[in-house]
């Protein structure tokens, strides 16, 4: 879309009953999904608007654009009320892969018991109607190998070590991809349920093809409050409850996490304290349960000091040294060299911008990219895994914690 493509939008949102299950109400093939514990958003209908950057204009401003335009009726007046984008930002500026910010005709939503739906509608268009719609048949995906094969990621680790022992970077966060199809008209709805149920502390999310849960939380914008979650050191969740307890306390009590987790911590601090005040952090991180791995993790809280919007500090926070490594611009150099494929969106940005500047924004974690085209034909994906190489990182420990990270997607897919 050019600048003077923009359209000048309507958007109405208006209270209504309590909505048992908003992702009923998204499309099948295309959803748009934010959802945590039942509360979020969910979005219908062809796009009104799509915004994206270009190479005179941060999306984020294209974004304060489109919503300075608008016409907004909001009663209600919650973040994630009135006009809503959902995005999906490319994991690099030079990726294939486009950044892009969609606003739905429809938007269901519920947070905090309360239920809304906001419409949206260019000048003189007829406001659309929500329809909730069955949920198709089961379906399950074929998998196999990516671009990068176990083998081959192994090399790379070696490489990233290299690296590491040369001096050139302190950490570098390495990935490999799984490609396969699902059934022609599969309703991915389904896969974004499994994902919500069985994972529910993440964030389900699905945004322009895009589907996974992610545990991590990049910045969280609300009425002036700043808040981010910081995961990095892993460890798979034992067999048993003692193996567990073991397992949780041995990756608290690795050097080799601590240091990766600290490279993370300080690049989120560094990158947010600009716009902020009052900015602290825990001490020490705590160890962060979910169905299948620890994470070691730190929460982090300010207060805006300017007026940065959500998409703003998702500019300055992007790419933490969680996704890339240390130092950033050398860390990014030796991915482009090591990995055999373009992440596209996967450690990307990923999460919702409303017209006032809030917004909730995750890493795209656990994730997998759909690119649906002709209707009768199977629907192909790539689905993405990575690990934090620093000092002392072992290639075979670091495969077993890819595949550790690929389980939540791969069985939801299943």
């Amino acid at each position: 879309m050019t600048r003077s493509a923009l359209p000048r939008l309507r958007v109405e949102t208006r209270e209504i009953d309590h909505v048992e299950d908003p992702l009923a109400f998204t499309d099948a093939t295309h959803p748009l999904v934010w959802q945590r514990r039942g509360d979020g958003m969910v979005g219908y209908g062809a796009a009104v608007a799509r915004v994206t950057g270009d190479a005179g204009t941060a999306i984020e401003d294209r974004w304060r654009e489109l919503a300075a335009a608008a016409d907004i009726d909001d009663p209600i007046g919650f973040p994630g009320t009135g006009l809503v984008g959902f995005g999906a930002l490319a994991f690099a500026a030079a990726s294939a892969r486009s950044s892009a910010i969609v606003v739905p005709q429809l938007i269901v939503g519920r947070r905090h018991g309360r239920s809304w739906l906001t419409t949206v509608r260019t000048d003189g268009a007829i406001s659309a109607t929500p329809r909730a719609t069955e949920y198709g048949p089961h379906w399950s995906a074929t998998l196999g190998p990516g671009a990068q094969s176990p083998e081959g990621y192994m090399a790379s680790v070696r490489a990233g070590l290299a690296a590491i022992a040369a001096g050139d970077v302190s950490k570098v966060v390495l990935a490999r991809d799984l490609a396969g199809t699902v059934p022609a008209g599969s309703d991915l709805r389904r896969l974004v349920r499994a994902l919500a149920s069985g994972y529910p502390d993440t964030w389900a999310f699905a945004v322009d093809g895009l589907i996974g849960a992610s545990p991590e939380t990049l910045v969280t914008v609300e009425h002036g409050v700043v808040t981010a979650r910081v995961l990095a050191g892993t460890a798979a969740r034992g067999a048993d409850p003692d193996a567990d307890t073991a397992a949780s306390l041995a990756l608290a009590t690795s050097p080799k996490d601590q240091d990766e987790h600290q490279f993370a911590v300080r690049s989120v601090l560094e990158s947010l304290r600009p716009h902020t005040s009052a900015l602290r952090a825990s001490e020490q991180p705590f160890t962060l349960k979910l169905p299948n791995v620890w994470h070691l993790a730190t929460d982090v809280e300010g207060r805006l000091a300017d007026a940065a919007s959500a998409l703003d500090l998702v500019a300055a926070l992007h790419p933490t040294a969680a996704v890339a490594g240390t130092p950033t611009a050398t860390a990014l150099e030796a991915i482009g060299r090591l990995e055999p494929f373009d992440r596209g969106r996967y450690a990307g940005p990923v999460g919702w911008i409303d017209a006032n500047g809030s917004g909730e924004w995750a890493i795209a974690l656990r994730c997998a990219q759909f690119d649906p085209g002709d209707p009768g034909a199977p629907i192909p994906l790539t689905a993405y895994a990575g690990a934090g190489i620093v000092a002392g990182s072992d290639p075979e420990s670091e495969l077993l914690e890819t595949r550790v990270k690929f389980r939540p997607i791969v069985d939801a897919l299943a």
